[in-house]
Protein backbone atom coordinates (compact mmCIF):
# COMPACT_ATOMS: atom_id res chain seq x y z
CA UNK A 1 0.00 0.00 0.00
CA UNK A 2 1.51 3.34 -0.97
CA UNK A 3 2.29 5.92 1.65
CA UNK A 4 -0.16 8.49 0.28
CA UNK A 5 -1.35 9.50 3.76
CA UNK A 6 2.16 10.50 4.87
CA UNK A 7 2.95 12.34 1.62
CA UNK A 8 -0.33 14.24 1.82
CA UNK A 9 0.30 15.24 5.44
CA UNK A 10 3.68 16.66 4.48
CA UNK A 11 1.83 18.91 2.03
CA UNK A 12 -1.31 19.67 4.08
CA UNK A 13 0.64 20.50 7.25
CA UNK A 14 3.84 21.75 5.63
CA UNK A 15 3.95 24.74 8.00
CA UNK A 16 3.35 22.63 11.13
CA UNK A 17 5.95 20.77 13.15
CA UNK A 18 3.64 19.52 15.91
CA UNK A 19 2.75 16.14 14.42
CA UNK A 20 4.35 12.79 13.76
CA UNK A 21 3.13 10.10 11.36
CA UNK A 22 4.67 6.67 11.98
CA UNK A 23 4.81 3.86 9.43
CA UNK A 24 5.23 0.28 10.71
CA UNK A 25 7.02 1.57 13.77
CA UNK A 26 7.02 0.12 17.27
CA UNK A 27 4.92 2.02 19.79
CA UNK A 28 6.18 1.30 23.30
CA UNK A 29 3.59 1.75 26.04
CA UNK A 30 2.84 0.68 29.59
CA UNK A 31 -0.68 -0.69 29.08
CA UNK A 32 0.46 -4.11 27.88
CA UNK A 33 1.99 -7.11 29.58
CA UNK A 34 5.54 -5.82 29.17
CA UNK A 35 6.57 -2.23 28.28
CA UNK A 36 9.54 -3.64 26.36
CA UNK A 37 7.17 -5.29 23.84
CA UNK A 38 5.76 -2.70 21.45
CA UNK A 39 2.60 -2.77 19.41
CA UNK A 40 3.39 -2.07 15.74
CA UNK A 41 0.56 -0.37 13.88
CA UNK A 42 0.74 -0.09 10.10
CA UNK A 43 0.33 3.70 10.42
CA UNK A 44 -0.28 6.09 13.32
CA UNK A 45 -0.56 9.81 13.90
CA UNK A 46 0.35 11.77 17.02
CA UNK A 47 -0.45 15.45 17.47
CA UNK A 48 1.38 17.79 19.81
CA UNK A 49 4.79 16.18 19.39
CA UNK A 50 7.87 17.24 17.44
CA UNK A 51 7.79 16.04 13.87
CA UNK A 52 11.51 15.30 14.06
CA UNK A 53 12.57 14.55 17.61
CA UNK A 54 15.75 16.44 18.36
CA UNK A 55 16.09 17.17 14.63
CA UNK A 56 16.30 13.47 13.77
CA UNK A 57 13.98 10.69 12.64
CA UNK A 58 12.55 8.36 15.27
CA UNK A 59 13.38 4.67 15.27
CA UNK A 60 10.45 3.97 17.61
CA UNK A 61 7.73 5.85 19.46
CA UNK A 62 7.90 5.67 23.26
CA UNK A 63 4.66 6.91 24.80
CA UNK A 64 6.09 7.63 28.26
CA UNK A 65 8.88 9.76 26.73
CA UNK A 66 6.66 11.59 24.24
CA UNK A 67 3.89 12.02 26.85
CA UNK A 68 1.40 11.86 23.96
CA UNK A 69 -0.64 8.85 22.88
CA UNK A 70 -1.28 8.54 19.12
CA UNK A 71 -4.73 9.93 18.27
CA UNK A 72 -5.12 7.85 15.11
CA UNK A 73 -4.07 4.31 14.25
CA UNK A 74 -4.51 2.50 10.94
CA UNK A 75 -4.24 -1.26 10.55
CA UNK A 76 -4.29 -2.88 7.10
CA UNK A 77 -5.49 -6.48 7.09
CA UNK A 78 -3.28 -8.91 5.19
CA UNK A 79 -3.51 -12.51 4.05
CA UNK A 80 -2.70 -13.76 7.54
CA UNK A 81 -5.08 -12.26 10.13
CA UNK A 82 -3.12 -10.19 12.62
CA UNK A 83 -5.61 -9.61 15.42
CA UNK A 84 -6.83 -6.30 14.02
CA UNK A 85 -10.38 -6.86 15.26
CA UNK A 86 -9.66 -8.11 18.76
CA UNK A 87 -6.27 -8.05 20.54
CA UNK A 88 -4.92 -4.95 18.79
CA UNK A 89 -8.23 -3.13 19.13
CA UNK A 90 -8.24 -3.87 22.88
CA UNK A 91 -4.66 -2.62 23.27
CA UNK A 92 -5.37 0.62 21.40
CA UNK A 93 -8.48 1.20 23.54
CA UNK A 94 -6.47 0.72 26.77
CA UNK A 95 -3.82 3.05 25.39
CA UNK A 96 -6.47 5.72 24.67
CA UNK A 97 -6.14 6.01 20.87
CA UNK A 98 -9.22 8.02 19.84
CA UNK A 99 -9.55 6.75 16.23
CA UNK A 100 -8.84 3.23 15.11
CA UNK A 101 -9.22 2.52 11.38
CA UNK A 102 -9.18 -0.96 9.90
CA UNK A 103 -8.65 -1.12 6.15
CA UNK A 104 -9.52 -4.54 4.79
CA UNK A 105 -10.13 -4.26 1.02
CA UNK A 106 -9.36 -7.88 0.13
CA UNK A 107 -10.35 -10.08 3.08
CA UNK A 108 -13.37 -8.32 4.56
CA UNK A 109 -15.74 -11.12 3.59
CA UNK A 110 -13.47 -13.65 5.27
CA UNK A 111 -13.38 -11.50 8.39
CA UNK A 112 -17.10 -10.70 8.23
CA UNK A 113 -16.47 -6.95 8.37
CA UNK A 114 -16.63 -4.03 5.97
CA UNK A 115 -13.59 -3.16 3.80
CA UNK A 116 -13.19 0.18 5.61
CA UNK A 117 -14.14 0.68 9.24
CA UNK A 118 -13.57 3.66 11.51
CA UNK A 119 -13.90 3.19 15.26
CA UNK A 120 -14.05 6.02 17.80
CA UNK A 121 -13.15 5.54 21.44
CA UNK A 122 -16.20 6.27 23.61
CA UNK A 123 -16.04 5.57 27.37
CA UNK A 124 -13.00 3.26 26.99
CA UNK A 125 -14.57 1.13 24.21
CA UNK A 126 -14.57 1.47 20.43
CA UNK A 127 -17.78 2.22 18.59
CA UNK A 128 -18.06 1.69 14.84
CA UNK A 129 -18.72 4.99 13.07
CA UNK A 130 -20.83 5.60 9.98
CA UNK A 131 -19.98 7.63 6.90
CA UNK A 132 -17.21 7.94 4.38
CA UNK A 133 -15.18 9.99 4.24
CA UNK A 134 -15.31 10.13 8.00
CA UNK A 135 -14.47 13.46 9.65
CA UNK A 136 -12.29 13.28 12.79
CA UNK A 137 -12.58 16.64 14.58
CA UNK A 138 -9.82 15.88 17.11
CA UNK A 139 -7.44 15.24 14.22
CA UNK A 140 -8.71 18.01 11.96
CA UNK A 141 -8.93 15.65 8.98
CA UNK A 142 -11.28 13.16 7.43
CA UNK A 143 -10.31 9.79 6.01
CA UNK A 144 -11.78 7.72 3.20
CA UNK A 145 -11.07 5.59 0.17
CA UNK A 146 -10.51 6.67 -3.42
CA UNK A 147 -9.00 5.03 -6.53
CA UNK A 148 -5.57 6.02 -7.74
CA UNK A 149 -3.51 5.14 -10.78
CA UNK A 150 -0.34 3.15 -10.10
CA UNK A 151 1.27 3.00 -13.55
CA UNK A 152 -1.07 0.83 -15.62
CA UNK A 153 -2.96 -0.48 -12.59
CA UNK A 154 -5.92 1.23 -10.97
CA UNK A 155 -5.97 0.62 -7.21
CA UNK A 156 -7.74 1.89 -4.15
CA UNK A 157 -6.00 3.85 -1.42
CA UNK A 158 -6.82 5.85 1.67
CA UNK A 159 -6.75 9.62 1.47
CA UNK A 160 -7.22 12.56 3.81
CA UNK A 161 -10.28 14.78 3.34
CA UNK A 162 -11.17 18.28 4.51
CA UNK A 163 -14.18 19.09 6.67
CA UNK A 164 -16.34 19.66 3.60
CA UNK A 165 -15.59 16.12 2.40
CA UNK A 166 -13.23 17.15 -0.41
CA UNK A 167 -10.27 14.87 -0.93
CA UNK A 168 -6.77 16.31 -0.67
CA UNK A 169 -5.01 15.78 -3.99
CA UNK A 170 -1.53 14.34 -4.42
CA UNK A 171 1.10 16.58 -6.02
CA UNK A 172 0.74 14.56 -9.24
CA UNK A 173 -3.02 15.15 -9.27
CA UNK A 174 -2.54 18.85 -8.58
CA UNK A 175 -0.09 19.13 -11.46
CA UNK A 176 -2.44 17.24 -13.82
CA UNK A 177 -5.35 19.49 -12.78
CA UNK A 178 -3.20 22.57 -13.34
CA UNK A 179 -2.24 21.33 -16.81
CA UNK A 180 -5.88 20.67 -17.66
CA UNK A 181 -6.82 24.21 -16.69
CA UNK A 182 -3.87 26.14 -18.02
CA UNK A 183 -2.11 23.82 -20.47
CA UNK A 184 1.58 23.05 -20.53
CA UNK A 185 3.88 25.88 -19.63
CA UNK A 186 6.11 26.76 -22.53
CA UNK A 187 9.27 28.68 -22.03
CA UNK A 188 10.32 30.96 -24.88
CA UNK A 189 13.95 31.67 -25.44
Amino acid sequence: MPNILLFLLKFIWADRNDWFFGVEMGVYHTTGINPLVPIVPDRFLSLGVERHKGGQSRKSYVVWEEEVVPCFVLEVVSLTPGGEYDPKMDTYARLGVVYYVIYNPQYWRRDQHQPFEVYRLVHDAYELQIGEPYWMPEVGLGIGRHPYQDGDIRREALYWYNQQGRRYLTSEEQLARYRERFGELRLHQ
